[in-house]
């Protein structure tokens, strides 16, 4: 969040930086009390996001620049050249119009004399007379002898090497500008900057303290002590993370006290034995787990995540007849009407041979049947409801809801499942993704839940062939299509874009279903489904090719999420260079859920690696890996969630050993009874419940 210019008028009362510095020091000076910084330097770092001295000395460099002294006969010809030498004769300063110029000069080298251009350098004349030192960067033009200078410095290298911070910077505000307030900031404030490392675990670690290791992340003597310094400093900024993520967890534990249960167990294991397939070692694993939270004090906040087709739905329906043996409703909400009717349709399946009353409430409910259901949540009679958006409505009143399940969770807004879990006193709480999510992402934005993961394959689920081909083998692929249709299956047709674009050659969901009435004549029933429509025409469709009644879909991503066609066994996606790995691997999905043999074509002219990777690797969670290669952590469900993950140093992509050491660390030094009283924990607590 941008800092207003009232925030940093409060400094003077109580600065940022007393409500975590280890050593309980006050700071209360400002930018503008750093020596040089003056008003319009300040609007100047206003502007790249620093405001406190804090900001400034932990604006760190995004690279460096190694200068190592080369020889003239060391660099070929249009090479870049590092040397250093002495000015031989008195620059000759050419202007040129439109504020142009340029400055021409001889340098001695140990290594031979050669001339030295250099552009919009004019106010350096003066500086440098005959004699001076200094080190030329630029590129060495052989035949000419001459380097045209990107940069001088005032100094020279002779044999040393010296790595200078580059930063990002704004026009008007230089990276030397920026170097030199940085150090004048460490300098006179250096002591006062707050460390957030324990002193037990910068012994353990043998970390430098704080100010050493700001001055050397600014000014490196070696690439050794770079690299020393690089991983304390992100080791504190991941610390100082886990610490405020494993405070507010516990809290969360402690402040939402639990329903009161006693969850009859040979029921429950009665119920699972009679499930007509076998569950796997992660689907029980799971299981364990939501019945040890059912049971526990405080409430359930659990992630149940796994790859298409993992059997998460039979985990989530294990915890409503857990929560139902301990005498309290359910509600599942899923985020379409089809999906929340094929869930209601199979949990009443499972339970045919009980007496426990389910019902499914929807926005194509009638308004008979909702007043009904409403009586019946409300007086308690109904134990489990599946619905959609309408389970949250003002008129819905639960008797006992002490368990809360949303499908597809990411596909809800924060509000709306805050809705779900308001209408009971204290539910418990389950969230269900199909979206494998990298362990080192799920560290962080859910940092504050716990994590069930169902990584195994249920007995008997295939393996789906992926295949790419180009526009130009659209013959075979259309005789792959056709190939399946004979047999009964069924096929899905993905592209893009709804309707022509004066900007765009992808493919529509109109031009394909003209292209595939063409290919197919009137053998095969084709329809289109897209985001624009109405959700109960949508809904209507998807029915008619559950029902075989369609026997080719052409589609945008809406149908990515959730209905089960096992008759469908061909999957086409044209221009699949264009959607991420993530959403290929959900669209991919939806097929294979029979026990037909199942395939999925990309079209693409591209050579996209993405489009690779989805050919060799058919396991959900090394795909989240490989789109968290490609694309970082920013956009896996398709939304930036960055947040408290901007981290000023430190990287979840590359730093994650780093990140789950300081994970354990902060863990173990936030439950330590004997540090209760150190005056870093209670300020690190303060800087959390003070936001």
């Amino acid at each position: 969040m941008k800092k207003t210019k009232m925030d940093y008028f409060v400094l003077k009362k109580k600065s940022k930086y007393d409500t975590i510095c280890q050593e309980g020091s006050d700071i209360v000076a400002e930018l503008k009390d750093v020596k040089g910084i003056g008003p319009k330097s300040l609007s100047l770092l206003n502007k790249i996001n620093i405001y406190t001295i804090e900001d400034l000395v932990t604006h760190y460099p995004f690279r460096y620049e190694i200068l190592k002294r080369n020889e003239l006969s060391e660099v070929g010809d249009g090479e870049k050249i590092i040397i250093d030498g002495r000015v031989e004769s008195i620059p000759i300063l050419m202007r040129f119009k439109a504020g142009l110029n340029k400055m021409n000069f001889r340098l001695v080298t140990p290594s031979g004399v050669v001339g030295v251009s250099i552009f919009n350098r004019a106010f350096l004349k003066n500086q440098l007379t005959v004699g001076t030192g200094v080190t030329v960067i630029g590129k060495l033009d052989k035949t000419k002898n001459i380097i045209t200078a990107a940069d001088i410095k005032l100094e020279t290298l002779s044999n040393k090497m010296k790595i200078e911070p580059v930063y990002h910077c704004t026009n008007g505000l230089t990276n030397k500008n920026l170097s030199t307030y940085i150090n004048m900031a460490l300098l006179m404030h250096g002591k006062e900057i707050p460390d957030y490392i324990p002193k037990e675990y910068l012994e353990k670690y043998n970390f430098s303290n704080k100010k050493t290791s700001l001055n050397l992340i600014h000014n490196p003597s070696t690439e050794e002590k770079l690299k020393e310094v690089t991983v304390r400093l992100k080791y504190e900024e991941l610390f100082a993370f886990m610490f405020k993520i494993n405070y507010l967890k516990i809290q969360n534990k402690k402040k939402n006290q639990g329903l009161e249960r006693q969850i009859d167990k040979n029921m429950l294991n009665k119920f699972i034995k009679n499930i007509p397939f076998k569950l796997t070692d992660d689907q029980k694993k799971a299981i364990d787990e939501i019945v040890n939270d059912l049971e526990a004090s405080h409430r359930m906040n659990r992630l149940l995540q796994g790859d298409v087709g993992s059997g998460k739905t039979i985990v989530s329906f294990v915890a409503m007849v857990a929560n139902h043996l301990s005498g309290y409703q359910s509600a599942l909400m899923a985020p379409t009407e089809i999906l929340a009717t094929q869930h209601f349709n199979n949990l009443k399946n499972f339970l045919k041979d009980t007496d426990v009353n389910i019902e499914l409430l929807t926005g194509s409910t009638s308004k008979k049947d909702k007043q009904k259901i409403y009586e019946d949540l409300k007086n308690g009679n109904i134990s489990m409801i599946v619905g959609t958006h309408a389970l949250i409505q003002e008129e819905v009143e639960y008797n006992n809801l002490g368990l809360v399940i949303t499908d597809e969770q990411h596909r809800f807004g924060v509000h709306q499942r805050a809705n779900l879990q308001n209408k009971g006193k204290k539910p418990d709480v389950l969230y269900m993704s199909a979206t494998p999510i990298p362990r080192t992402y799920a560290l962080t934005i859910f940092g504050d839940m716990d994590v069930s993961t169902i990584k195994q394959r249920p007995k008997g689920r295939q393996k789906i062939d992926t295949f790419v081909k180009k526009n130009s083998e659209i013959k075979d692929v259309l005789e792959m299509m056709y190939k399946e249709l004979k047999q009964d299956h069924q096929v899905y047709v993905i592209a893009p874009l709804i309707e022509e674009s004066e900007n765009s050659d992808l493919t529509t969901v109109c031009k394909l279903k003209d292209q595939m009435k063409l290919a197919f004549k009137d053998k095969y029933n084709i329809d289109i489904v897209h985001g624009k429509m109405a959700s109960a025409a949508k809904d209507m469709i998807m029915s008619k090719f559950k029902e075989n009644e369609i026997q080719i879909l052409i589609s945008t991503t809406v149908i990515e999420v959730g209905v089960d066609v096992p008759n469908a066994t061909t999957m086409v996606i044209f221009d699949a260079d264009r959607f991420g790995l993530s959403t290929l691997h959900q669209l991919r999905g939806r097929v294979g859920r029979g026990t037909s043999k199942s395939q999925c074509i990309l079209i693409s002219d591209s050579d996209a690696e993405r489009l690779k990777i989805m050919e060799r690797v058919d396991d959900g969670f090394e795909i989240s890996e490989e789109d968290f290669k490609l694309r970082g952590h920013g956009d896996l469900f398709g939304t930036k969630q960055s947040g408290d993950m901007a981290f000023k140093i430190a990287s979840i992509k590359s730093d994650y050993k780093i990140l789950l050491q300081a994970k354990k660390d902060s863990k173990e030094y936030l439950l330590n009874k004997e540090t209760d009283k150190e005056d870093l924990k209670r300020k690190l607590i303060e800087s959390i419940t003070n936001g």
